[in-house]
């Protein structure tokens, strides 16, 4: 507890107190009078209120007001707020050129520099808001670094385009550009199509990466019920803002942290509800990611192991037919959670940020039968989840699929190797590729790339041409949560890394079972061992900054792409300072 017996509150053990008590802080105290606080203020505990605003693209421009609501709850709760903003690399924006290199790698400069953040000016609680893809993770991860009490808050779902009465959002963008190459559609159409499928605020509507880091965040339980579901545009989500400030001093007083929160059983159940809502594969890059943070080891297989036994639930695009939208009007989260929870697929005992356990949170939540997006337990889309593990000899260390919809669910053919996704998405623009092919992407690993660019360019050009039914399509890379067909990313160990995928050659026959789990590459162990006489990596174009610092210091995809040591390389946790 950090409250007196008179209800002001005891700093003498929180990080705030290097910067605001005692004569020799003096100067540090001048810096925070002259923004306007006094003597209350400095007292009173200090909570970082960090949002990844921008301009970049509209999944961050409803951010700032969002973040102004936060602190409005923290001071009313007896604290003070301190609001900064971190970068994000909006990968609507940066997919299908040298801009994705920086997307994945922007998750890491999130977690590092909203640490600085707090580490530089000793807050001591932080409430972290996002919208973009690599933002959520990168700033839950920041909180499970630095291990003081937390919120989390999703900015909210852009609302759903319209173009002749039917909704849009941009994976139809990006399927129109294939439906143009293939001469299906005119330019005037694709056009339309692109004036109309954003219609402001928010991020990605479908069950893409945000709105699938989104659910996680709600069932790991690092943000509030129901806290997920409004579009980013509705000003009532502001009320959820306040409510996470006042939460935050909750926790504060009481001391619950995120790692009394991110247990090992609240990572099975985010797993399970990445599986569930047939969401994004990059949630098998990125719960590892985080677990790494609080020391707690769960890697690609664990994720694929509780997705297989999980059913698939929430009949979400791009597999099914609703939008982040609609699944709010549902009942959101709760309303998933508490069939997935009565089914038996979850730890009800996992502890929230609401101060209560993940049961209790849901214990007056009433399922309601009168909509038809998220469906019972007892009548799943499927029985098994909507994303799949695969190993073999192409790839040891794991590869994932999403399977959400999807009937082409084994494919053997011909492989067709690429070198980087330009002269993929060339040769398929050109439609240079025969059906029954196994597309070939690799050097697009984490450090190959360097960067794990997804693919989205090229999977939606291929699925506008109508030919994700006849075609497998394997990389090193990953692909974006809008993703549709037979499409197996992550693959292990990576080209750069000497993996199994650099050694493929056209041809090559390989086979892939996504309802076996299997990934195999048909050539002869001995025939393998000879051509790695011949290999070595290929030299990437960046030999500095950023993405050459990212390149040296990342990990393998299965294991989160991590670029340090994490929980188990800690000396001391920031939040005991």
């Amino acid at each position: 507890m950090h409250k007196k017996p008179d209800g002001s509150w005891d700093k003498s053990r929180l990080p705030s107190r290097h910067v605001t008590e005692g004569p020799s802080r003096a100067p540090h105290r001048s810096y925070l009078y002259a923004m306007g606080l006094g003597t209350k203020e400095i007292n009173q505990p200090f909570v970082g209120v960090a949002s990844c605003w921008n301009e970049a693209a509209p999944c961050n421009t409803a951010l700032m007001r969002q973040a102004h609501a936060v602190s409005e709850g923290v001071k009313a709760a007896g604290g003070t707020p301190r609001e900064f903003c971190t970068i994000t690399v909006t990968d609507g924006i940066a997919m299908g050129h040298e801009g994705m290199r920086s997307s994945l790698a922007s998750r890491d400069v999130i977690a590092d520099s909203v640490e600085l953040t707090m580490r530089g000016h000793s807050y001591d609680a932080l409430v972290g808001v996002a919208g973009c893809d690599k933002s959520l993770p990168g700033m839950m991860m920041a909180m499970l670094r630095l291990n003081v009490p937390s919120v989390f808050l999703y900015g909210g779902s852009i609302l759903p385009g319209r173009l002749d009465g039917k909704d849009l959002t941009v994976q139809d963008v990006f399927e129109a550009v294939g439906q143009y190459s293939a001469g299906t559609i005119t330019a005037e159409r694709l056009c339309q199509v692109e004036q109309h499928a954003c219609p402001g605020d928010g991020a990605c509507g479908g069950q893409y990466t945000a709105n699938t880091m989104a659910c996680v965040s709600e069932v790991i339980g690092l943000a509030l019920p129901l806290s997920s579901a409004l579009p980013a545009p509705y000003l009532s989500r502001d009320a959820y803002a306040v409510a996470s400030g006042e939460a935050v001093m909750r926790l504060l007083e009481q001391n619950i942290r995120p790692r009394d929160i991110c247990t090992r059983k609240a990572f099975e159940n985010a797993a399970v509800v990445v599986a569930a809502t047939g969401g994004s594969t990059n949630g098998g890059l990125h719960l590892p990611a985080m677990a790494h943070e609080c020391g707690i080891e769960f890697t690609l297989r664990d994720v694929a192991e509780i997705m297989q036994r999980t059913p698939y639930l929430a009949d979400l695009k791009p597999g099914g037919r609703y939008v982040a939208k609609d699944m709010g009007e549902a009942g959101g989260v709760p309303m998933l959670l508490k069939t997935l929870l009565e089914g038996g697929f979850l730890h009800g005992d996992c502890m929230t940020v609401t101060g209560k356990t993940l049961a209790e949170n849901l214990a007056d939540v009433k399922w309601r039968d009168d909509q038809d997006v998220i469906r019972p337990i007892s009548r799943p889309l499927s029985p098994t989840g909507g994303v799949v593990g695969l190993w073999g000899s192409l790839a040891p260390d794991g590869a994932i699929v999403k399977v959400a919809g999807l009937s082409h669910l084994k494919h053997r053919g011909p492989a067709r190797v690429f070198d980087g996704e330009e002269a993929c998405f060339a040769a398929v623009q050109k439609e240079d590729y025969r059906d029954n092919d196994v597309i070939v992407i690799r050097y697009e690993g984490p450090k190959g790339g360097p960067g794990m660019r997804e693919m989205l360019s090229t999977t939606a050009a291929l699925y506008g041409q109508g030919r994700t039914d006849k075609l497998c399509l394997i990389t090193d890379g990953r692909f974006s949560g809008a993703t549709r067909g037979l499409c197996i990313g992550h693959v292990g160990p990576e080209a750069q890394e000497g993996g199994p995928i650099g050694l493929i050659r056209d041809g090559d026959i390989i086979s892939v079972d996504a309802v076996a789990g299997t990934i195999e590459l048909e050539v002869s162990e001995a025939e393998l061992a000879e051509r790695r006489k011949s290999w070595k990596p290929r030299e990437t174009g960046y030999g500095s900054g950023a993405l050459w610092k990212f390149a040296k210091g990342v990990g393998p995809a299965h294991l989160g792409a991590v670029t340090h040591p994490g929980a188990k390389g800690e000396k001391s946790v920031y939040a005991d300072i």
